[in-house]
């Protein structure tokens, strides 16, 4: 919820979506085996265990409890994982759409009896090392997690979760602020109109312009009537304004009530010290009551059943005839899902409206063939496969990603030590399968063919959608101002005031527990690494870790060498070069092989900054795969057939590939605007600026657009096959892999073995770029070959300032200003990143987010030097950058204590040492040359930045002249922005 970039609320689709089971497999016993001692029956601090399960495919023990003074649940997984998380959540089941579960998630984080200042939650994120922060509200629960490597944080943390979940102040001016107020236009002035302000309600007003989210929100409502499903938990802008204050109150008192709780702790801590804090710090202060908040089972169909509905054109997919969606679904009552009871769904998004009863019938004739002749083994053993290496891939933050995946079946009463069962389940399947060899055919026929309980659901665009919206939501502003008395309108002046004040009142944290700096771990761990020439002249380095079993490839190939009018196709080329087809494969054959002997083939386009040169960086793209040891062979097998091979020739498929690409950036926008606001912004200040914006910024989503409206694809076709044609260069590929050590001579007998595949192309092959220069690399070891990194750099650059205005039809904007300052070696980089992390912190937040409105802001230095202010989902604009200025004025003026800096340094140390996954250990000397010493140069230039430091990096750098400084906005039509000549608008 709170973080200042969006991770909020869970729509139905996402939760959905498959967990992504990653894992720290080695030296798991410990933790486990001190799990094993516990036995059932044994009482521990107010608890009583019930369960001890050990689960040897996620190498973790499962020990499950119950508080015995109140009923509340509780599941600990034991692992030898030293990122630890805890989290607490809630079954929340609202019965209209006033948004007041996700209103009360962000209302119990503004303070609570203990700590009772201003936003605890936020001020924690500055006075903690924690590795994740943040809070959930999903269709029918609310979830709260945190996770840290330090065991004195973990214990504070805790203390903060646990009495604003239980003891929240719930001031009415917190309710204001986060969830709906009427107020001013301008709060200082009652003649200004009454308007609708506050944090989720211009939230939502930006989900809903996701038109995806439109149509999996109706999907869930429609498809399951009967009760909680049939409301927007996230709350709708139409309804969040019916909500009050005593409403929200009450339905904290019913829901967030130990009894109705289920607590989860993973990682390698003591388990007997989160049980006694726990039950000192919150459950003893409670009585078992018996919650009233059980959602019951859908009433089945007897009739399937149809629905339309409209959105908005977007504006940045193809052209409106083509952007209908539909889907079939069906409900599952005997699964689990993200609901109660599960449902599939299947359908196409950007078909034209001509085409619904034709995909319709595609759904029952696929239905009717499945039955028919069931499905290919190769199929079935491709997913079972991928559920293998799921469970073996190293992910740094698996507890999260188990308290998510078990959270709606524990929710409604499952088990979620069950579900943990993987490999019991796989083996279940089989023995199935083995038993009946048409028992996947029976299962469609059962719950597709002959369920009665299908929704056909269409959604098709009206040009007056979003004037409809914004008509009705005047009305509601009408209404709710033509029934307030002058006694009242007076009433809202003064608490608009009111609120202003506290707001501007300086923030007293003094109540909250929170680390020193000299907690920090003074020096990096080394990673161990391994350069060697292969196949003649290719650098590969290798870095042994204990990935278990699992073999992690990549490949760098530099694309010094292309022509300029090409590089805008290189994200289409990297899209499609894994899907097409190669060799004697078809697409369809490619994509099966893929997932039977690989976790996935990806390319991507790199821009890679360099470290200490602001007009130099590095263009390319990465390959990367992953492969249980056993796939190794097959895998680079298929990176062989895919590089020597593409099959650019199947321009059908190529066609529905570019759609999709299209599709997917235009759907990405409103979730991402202020990444894409930021990359525009930054445009015009280094020259790595221009080719961000051409790989991944509005330019990208526009070309797109463009490619997938034309009818003749071949030119487009013949550029990604010049393209292809660069990418080999003899002297421009680099390697790396990740391994174990025992794996490494089988690795790189298979690493040689397909570098010597390659076509290559001619070594005398000259650069396109004016300006190319070798760097060295530092070296990785003592005994390594050296890698020498070819980069791109413009010493006659000059930076100039640019404003642009995208029109898009979104009720809120997202903002960004971007200033050139300096590259991560230069000693000013580390009090910038101390600074970008002060100024959020200490300004930003309060005047974008508290007082503007705005779901999130703040401020981030890039690794290339590009120091940003951005807003997300902001209900202003001008005033915004307004905003950045004022905050400038405050770092140059010096207006913060040594307190302040001490807790910007440690949330910035816990971002430089979150956990890296042994897949991605030594990752940033193979993309950026940095070695450990130079890390640890940087972390002592972090630890030694001072007050001083920060005075004097705000004049030089961002107080500096103009041409350094970058805009952009993304959003409405703006009538001060279209009379300013200063603006370059771009229409879509």
């Amino acid at each position: 919820m709170l973080a200042s970039l969006p991770a909020d609320h869970l729509t139905p689709f996402l939760k959905c979506s498959s967990a992504h089971l990653g894992a720290w497999r080695w030296g798991s016993t410990k933790a486990c085996e001190r799990a094993l001692q516990y036995r059932i029956g044994e009482r521990i601090h107010g608890f009583t265990v019930n369960q001890v399960t050990p689960v040897p495919e996620l190498s973790l023990t499962a020990v499950k409890l119950s508080h015995d003074g109140t009923g509340a649940q509780y599941l600990h997984l034991a692992r030898e994982d030293g990122n630890n998380l805890f989290s607490v959540q809630f079954r929340t089941t609202p019965t209209d759409s006033s948004g007041a579960p996700h209103i009360l998630e962000h209302t119990v984080l503004c303070g609570s009896q203990r700590y009772p200042c201003r936003d605890p939650f936020f001020k924690m994120l500055n006075r903690s090392l924690s590795t994740f922060m943040n809070a959930f509200t999903a269709s029918d629960y609310t979830l709260y997690p945190f996770s840290t490597q330090n065991p004195k944080d973990f214990q504070n943390l805790l203390s903060v979760y646990l009495d604003a979940a239980f003891f929240p102040c719930l001031r009415e001016l917190d309710f204001w602020q986060e969830g709906w107020r009427l107020e001013h236009e301008d709060p200082n002035d009652p003649q200004t109109p009454l308007v609708f302000k506050g944090v989720v309600f211009n939230e939502m007003k930006g989900a809903f312009t996701d038109n995806e989210r439109i149509f999996s929100q109706h999907l869930q409502n429609r498809l399951l009537p009967d009760h909680t499903y049939s409301v927007v938990s996230g709350g709708d802008p139409l309804c969040i304004p019916d909500l009050t204050w005593e409403q929200l109150r009450r339905f904290h008192a019913m829901h967030y009530h130990p009894s109705n709780a289920r607590f989860f702790t993973y990682g390698n801590f003591p388990l007997e010290q989160h049980l006694k804090q726990i039950h000192e710090e919150a459950l003893s202060k409670f009585q078992r009551i018996e919650p009233r908040t059980s959602v019951p089972a859908q009433k089945p169909w007897d009739e399937p059943r149809e629905f339309q509905i409209t959105c908005a054109p977007d504006s940045l997919a193809e052209g409106p005839s083509g952007q209908t969606t539909i889907s079939v679904s069906f409900l599952l009552p005997e699964y689990n899902g993200c609901t109660r009871e599960a449902y599939f769904s299947v359908g196409l998004q950007g078909i034209a409206e001509k085409d619904v009863q034709t995909v319709r019938d595609m759904v029952d004739r696929t239905l009717d063939d499945v039955i028919e002749k069931g499905f290919e083994e190769d199929r079935i053993e491709a997913l079972l496969h991928k559920i293998e290496i799921q469970m073996k891939h190293q992910s740094v933050s698996f507890g999260l990603t188990l308290t998510s995946y078990i959270a709606s079946c524990w929710n409604h009463d499952g088990d979620p030590v069950e579900l943990l069962k993987l490999g019991s389940q796989v083996a279940q399947f089989r023995k199935c399968l083995e038993e009946n060899p048409r028992f996947l055919q029976e299962k469609v026929k059962q719950y597709f063919k002959n369920n009665r309980h299908k929704l056909t659901l269409s959604m098709k665009p009206d040009d007056k959608y979003s004037e409809k919206q914004a008509q009705m939501e005047t009305e509601k502003l009408q209404q709710k101002v033509t029934s307030l008395s002058l006694e009242e309108k007076q009433q809202i002046y003064e608490k608009g005031l009111e609120l202003q004040a506290q707001q501007s009142r300086p923030p007293d944290a003094s109540c909250l527990p929170a680390l020193r700096v000299s907690d920090i771990e003074p020096r990096i761990p080394v990673t161990e690494l391994e350069v060697v020439q292969a196949a003649g002249d290719t650098p590969v380095q290798y870095c042994a870790q204990p990935t278990n079993g699992v073999v992690y490839f990549r490949a760098f190939s530099s694309l010094n060498a292309l022509p300029e009018e090409l590089r805008p196709y290189v994200p289409l080329f990297c899209s499609v070069l894994t899907k097409l087809g190669c060799g004697s494969l078809d697409y369809r054959e490619l994509a099966q092989q893929v997932e039977l002997k690989t976790g996935g083939l990806a390319a991507a386009p790199q821009v890679l900054p360099d470290d200490s040169h602001l007009n130099t960086y590095e263009q390319g793209v990465l390959f990367s795969s992953f492969c249980l040891d056993r796939n190794l062979a097959d895998m680079m097998h298929l990176w062989s057939e895919v590089l020597n091979n593409p099959r650019f020739e199947e321009e059908e498929h190529f066609r529905v590939l570019v759609r999709m690409a299209a599709q997917e950036l235009s759907n990405g926008v409103p979730d991402s605007g202020h990444l894409y606001a930021s990359i525009r912004a930054g445009r015009t200040l280094a020259p790595a600026g221009d080719l961000q914006e051409t790989f991944g910024g509005m330019d990208q989503v526009l070309l797109m657009k463009r490619i997938a409206e034309m009818t003749d694809l071949q030119p487009v076709l013949g550029k990604l096959l010049r393209i292809w044609k660069h990418l080999l260069s003899c002297d421009s590929l680099r390697c790396s892999v990740n391994a174990t050590a025992q794996q490494m001579s089988q690795v790189e007998g298979a690493v040689e073995a397909f570098l010597r595949s390659l076509s290559r192309t001619e070594k005398e092959q000259r650069p396109m770029c004016p300006h190319v220069v070798e760097k060295p690399a530092p070296k990785a070891s003592s005994g390594s070959c050296p890698v020498i990194r070819r980069l791109v750099t413009d010493p006659t650059f000059e930076p100039c300032q640019m404003k642009t205005h995208f029109l898009l039809p979104f009720p809120v904007n997202y903002v960004a200003e971007c200033i050139r300052t300096a590259p991560y070696t230069a000693p000013d980089h580390a009090s910038l990143k101390i600074l970008a992390r002060l100024m959020t912190a200490k300004f930003l937040h309060t005047e974008i987010r508290e007082k503007g409105g705005a779901y999130g802001g703040g401020a981030r230095l890039s690794y290339g030097g590009m120091f940003t202010l951005y807003s997300y989902r902001d209900p202003r604009s001008t005033e915004t950058l307004q905003s950045f200025m004022k905050a400038i004025d405050w770092a140059k003026a010096g207006r913060f204590t040594q307190q302040d800096i001490d807790e910007a340094k440690l949330s910035v140390f816990s971002a430089v040492d979150a956990p890296v996954a042994p897949s991605d250990k030594g990752l940033d000397h193979f993309l950026y040359g940095l070695s450990d010493e130079m890390k640890q140069v940087h972390r002592e230039q972090l630890f030694a930045v001072c007050h001083e430091d920060l005075v004097d990096v705000s004049n030089r750098y961002l107080g500096a002249r103009r041409s350094t400084h970058g805009v952009a906005l993304l959003g409405p039509d703006n009538v001060s922005i279209a009379k300013d000549p200063s603006w370059v608008i771009r229409q879509r």
